[in-house]
């Protein structure tokens, strides 16, 4: 199944940066109303700006609102200029880093305890590379894994998030991985030729692939041989 993300700013991060702008989860539930089969998420939710609790709320709430097309995607935060202006502690990477670890189970909990509960175990993505602390909390937590990667930063980070797996008890199979893809004018893409870019990360087991296009006057024609890409690899599977 297709997924459209959204991502979860306050202002833009492309163009005028104070341009025109919306709140992630506010469209996400506005995306599930509009929207009948494709999923929907947060590329990703940034675990500074929502009590966790409530989160799950939200989560749960969308998840419902969109009959189960609701991916869960979670990170640490970085955009400094959301934190300064909305009133967040910035802290460190670290320090948001540790404190994405200690919501993560009040998430889960929390869904567990909702009423009613979700419609679906919701797919929880995390997005992000840290060796030492991120790919170990997607071994833990996480049912899609998030990377920019190219070919050989890939192998080398699923090596050593399978060395995590191994460690919780972790099925590595279990995760899926999912790799930023094409984008005009991104040093290094290619997005006219998914072939080129796709199946070598496809070799190493990616099979979500995420191309970002931007507003106000959406272009979406880069994204048409990916999709062409896409039908032929799953005529032949």
């Amino acid at each position: 199944m297709d997924v459209v993300f959204t991502w979860d700013h306050f202002f833009p991060l492309y163009g005028d940066p104070d341009g025109a702008h919306f709140e992630c989860w506010t469209t996400l539930a506005a995306w599930a109303e509009a929207t009948s089969r494709v999923e929907i998420g947060a590329w990703v939710t940034c675990n500074s700006y929502r009590n966790p609790d409530l989160l799950a709320d939200m989560a749960r709430t969308v998840d419902h609102v969109s009959d189960g097309r609701l991916i869960l995607g979670l990170g640490s935060g970085w955009a400094e200029r959301d934190y300064v202006e909305y009133g967040y502690a910035f802290g460190t990477a670290g320090g948001r880093l540790d404190d994405l670890a200690q919501a993560l189970p009040r998430i889960e909990s929390r869904l567990g305890a909702l009423n009613p509960p979700p419609t679906r175990r919701i797919p929880v993505l995390i997005g992000g590379g840290g060796e030492r602390k991120t790919l170990r909390l997607v071994a833990q937590h996480a049912d899609v894994w998030h990377t920019f990667e190219g070919p050989d930063g890939l192998a080398r980070k699923l090596d050593v998030l399978r060395g995590h797996c191994d460690a919780v008890g972790r099925d590595p199979g279990e995760i899926e991985v999912s790799v930023g893809v094409g984008g005009r004018g991104r040093e290094g893409r290619t997005p006219d030729a998914p072939e080129i870019e796709g199946e070598p990360l496809r070799a190493l087991g990616a099979t979500l692939f995420r191309m970002g296009v931007g507003g106000p006057d959406d272009d979406l024609s880069c994204l048409i041989p990916w999709l062409r890409w896409r039908d032929e690899v799953n005529a032949d599977a």
